[in-house]
This record gives structure tokens, sequence and C-alpha cells, in this order.
């Protein structure tokens, strides 16, 4: 719950700040003086990805010690972003993505862990920079993630869980015109998942605090409506 608090109240911070910018002015010189007040621009912007999920996994073992690998997955990925005025949107974006884990350099040696997959959908605020291009349209972003583990396959284990998490998300990317609707589009991603793992096997219980924290690096394209 402490960590759902702090990541909302950043969210709303970044939020703050970016709305409080004072209105910029667009290509044909238009300052969009309102929070809502974007002319006949389009609001919406879908986009369908594929993208490379590079874990930057660590973990602390109990009993038995050692680390953990996760290995990288390319799933397709979709995503949402609405513009609130030129230069200020949100996006959601949806994915999961399932990874083999392996504990290394324990006590035991090398320990299959299974599989389990990740639903992290991931909620961001944007500042778009030249929203008004033709061509190249460069944006960042941060906000948070909830991470939802589902159907773990525990391998040497006889069960795992895992908790879900909230976490911080950073992103930058660009969108490159190839019409007035169609784009395509350069994104990349760090997203904040750290999981508390219970293995258990034999009677005995073994605890796992498991950094994630991947990188998140995709192509596709866009198409602005």
């Amino acid at each position: 719950m402490k960590k759902m608090l702090l990541a909302t109240t950043t969210l709303g911070v970044c939020a703050a700040a970016l709305l409080g910018m004072p209105p910029a002015a667009n290509a044909a010189g238009f300052r969009s003086e309102g929070l809502f007040d974007l002319g006949d621009k389009d609001r919406w912007i879908v986009r369908a990805r594929a993208i490379g999920v590079l874990p930057d996994e660590g973990a602390a073992v109990s009993l038995i010690g050692g680390d953990v690998d996760i290995d990288d997955q390319v799933v397709p990925e979709l995503d949402f972003t609405y513009f609130f005025t030129r230069h200020v949107a949100a996006e959601l974006i949806l994915a999961t993505t399932p990874h083999d884990v392996t504990a290394i350099n324990t006590s035991l040696g090398n320990v299959d862990l299974g599989d389990v997959w990740l639903l992290p959908p991931t909620l961001t605020l944007q500042y778009h920079f030249t929203p008004d291009s033709k061509t190249f349209r460069p944006y960042v972003g941060a906000g948070v993630n909830y991470t939802h583990f589902y159907n773990a396959d525990p391998g040497a284990m006889d069960r795992i869980d895992y908790d879900s998490s909230f976490g911080y998300a950073l992103q930058a990317g660009f969108d490159y015109g190839l019409s007035d609707n169609w784009a395509v589009n350069f994104d990349v991603k760090k997203v904040m998942i750290n999981t508390d793992a219970t293995l258990y096997t034999g009677g005995t219980t073994i605890a796992a605090d498991v950094d994630i924290d991947p990188w998140v690096v995709g192509v596709g394209v866009a198409y602005r409506f």
C-alpha cells in the first residue's frame, strides 16, 4: 500500500508540473491556452509495437544464497495515448510476457525455478516536444506500473508464489510521420518491478527478494485519430 501511495503521488506531482508549464506555440504560431484547447487536432494515438523485454535482474535468496537469471522475451504490445493539450498526453501500455527463471550460484548449484507470466500495465504522463511536426515528434514520459504474476510453473520447486508489485516507469521515444495519420514509432522504457517470491520444496520455505527492472525496447506503427 505504501508503494502504491508513493507511486500515485509521484504521478500526480508530474502531472501538476507539466500542466503548469506555460503555453507553447506550435509550428503555425497557435498558442494552446486551455487544458483541452486543441482545436481540430486529433486527441488519440493507438500504437502496435513489437517489444523486447530485457530484465536487469538481481535477487537476495535466503537459505541457499545465490542470484537469479530471467530470460529475455519478444512479445507484441498495444498502447493508447490521449492528448490533454498539444504537448501533454497520457499513455496506457498493455502487454504480457512469459519468462524462464533460474536460481544461479546457490549452495545447491543452479536451480530451475520454472517460468512465470508477467502482466505489467503501465501508465505514463508524457511531454511531446514537437507535436505538430510532419516528421520527427520526440517525447519523454514518467509514470507507474502495477505488475501481476500468474501461471507460475515451479520447475524444480514444489510451489512458487510471487507477490504483485507497484513501481515507477521512465520512457523516451519518438513518432516519425508517414502521413497525416500514420507514423512509425520507436520507444524505450525502464520499468521498476520488484517482487517477493516464496519457494516451497520438501517442507522447506525459501524467501527471495527479486528485482526484475526490465528495459523495454519497442518498434511499431502509430495511428492518430
